[in-house]
């Protein structure tokens, strides 16, 4: 079984999606990147599928990436990846994922025209984050440009029809329909790491260069990004739900990164097997604490390893990626209420949350699924061992079927 992300392979373009006016999307949100939709559920209206596609294709875009490297021969072509965006502002917002461009000396947007011609536009990386993979890219056009309404993927359930728009292998404005397959996937690690969100499973093929690329849908409202697919298996792949997006948008483009929030601690979901390692009450709930930061902001507001926490800001904590997002999300320099058990004893902490040690620690620092000194003696996960980025394609190369590199062709 291979794995693997998709964006940055070959070559080519992809377009696409218009709903609603430049103009007066952005009159409506002002303050914000992207245009709200109504957040409708998909149970209670259905739109024609075709339909849905031909309004967004406008605002879906091909992205082509040129990687320069000492190992190029003199004479050689650099390498040219391909990957897929989508604008989510009229002023050339444009949202990716972040391997599409991630060491790209240059990139390149491609857009449909109103009268159907394909316009090219330098972009700028304004900012991207690894562990979400999302990118923020800019162009400057000489018009408003059409944009997609960015939903919430809390508004699509299991067997509901999505619909995806993007450039696999180069093939532009490439349409795929299917229904979300599970909700909540944990236990994928695409980018060869710990991510910090739950993905949607889908059955809409996903292959090269569709990484970034909308997930959309019956009313046309972007409700995930398309991220990763398992090249071994068929109608298996995965997308980032667009609230996460969200979320790092704005740091992306006041920071050119997302200033996490830390709080210097290691939890595990709480499980038979940890009650047992920390001498708890095996019928208990919430994330246990197994290690904890010296001298970080859980270490001076006094949470110790054995702890058990139940909430945060009043907000139930069941799972240890859950609190790891939360506590992501909120921010540098925010306080948060801490309610826990300690020795069968409820107490409340206030942590005032740090910025992530430039020198990131690995996953585990925050929250993890690995038992106390796993991560640290370099254990790996098979799925971690399995899922990692496509590599980018030379450009003299771009046009060969391929064989065997992750499942995907050998050149």
């Amino acid at each position: 079984m291979g794995w693997t992300q998709f964006g940055g392979v070959i070559r080519v373009a992809v377009l696409a999606c218009a709903l609603g006016t430049a103009g007066s999307a952005a009159a409506r949100t002002p303050g914000k990147l992207w245009l709200e939709s109504r957040n409708r559920a998909v149970s209670r209206e259905h739109s024609n599928i075709s339909e849905v596609a031909r309004k967004a294709m406008p605002a879906v875009v091909s992205i082509t990436t040129r990687q320069d490297s000492a190992e190029v021969a003199p004479g050689e072509e650099p390498q040219r990846g391909i990957g897929s965006g989508f604008i989510i502002h009229p002023d050339g917002y444009i949202l990716t994922s972040a391997h599409v461009v991630d060491g790209a000396s240059e990139v390149t947007i491609s857009i449909r025209s109103a009268n159907g011609y394909v316009e090219e536009f330098p972009a700028t990386v304004v900012g991207e984050d690894e562990r979400t993979d999302c990118a923020l890219l800019k162009v400057d056009a000489p018009r408003k440009l059409p944009v997609l309404k960015l939903a919430s993927a809390s508004h699509v359930g299991i067997a509901d029809w999505v619909v995806v728009i993007g450039n696999p292998f180069g093939l532009a404005h490439s349409v795929t329909v299917g229904v979300v397959s599970y909700l909540g996937r944990t236990d994928v690690t695409p980018n060869g790491r710990d991510g910090d969100f739950d993905y949607v499973q889908m059955d809409a093929s996903i292959n090269p260069g569709n990484s970034g690329g909308p997930v959309l849908d019956l009313h046309g409202d972007v409700v995930a990004v398309a991220n990763a697919v398992n090249v071994s298996g068929q109608g298996i792949g995965f997308a980032i739900p667009i609230d996460i997006a969200k979320t790092v948008i704005p740091q992306l483009k006041a920071h050119g990164r997302m200033r996490r929030g830390w709080m210097g601690i290691s939890v595990q979901d709480f499980s038979p097997e940890v009650a047992q390692a920390f001498n708890l009450n095996p019928r208990g709930r919430g994330v246990v604490v197994t290690d904890v930061v010296e001298d970080g902001p859980a270490a001076r507001a006094g949470l110790r390893t054995g702890d058990v926490i139940l909430n945060m800001d009043r907000l139930s904590v069941e799972r240890a990626h859950t609190l790891r997002w939360q506590v992501a999300a909120r921010g540098v320099g925010q306080h948060v209420r801490v309610q826990l058990r300690r020795l069968g004893r409820p107490m409340t902490v206030k942590v005032k949350l740090e910025d992530l040690p430039l020198v990131e620690a690995p996953p585990s620092t925050l929250a993890s699924g690995a038992t106390p000194g796993e991560r640290a003696a370099g254990a790996r996960s098979v799925l971690e061992e399995l899922l990692s980025p496509v590599p980018r394609t030379p450009a003299s190369r771009a046009d060969r079927p391929a064989a065997g590199v992750d499942g995907l062709a050998a050149p």
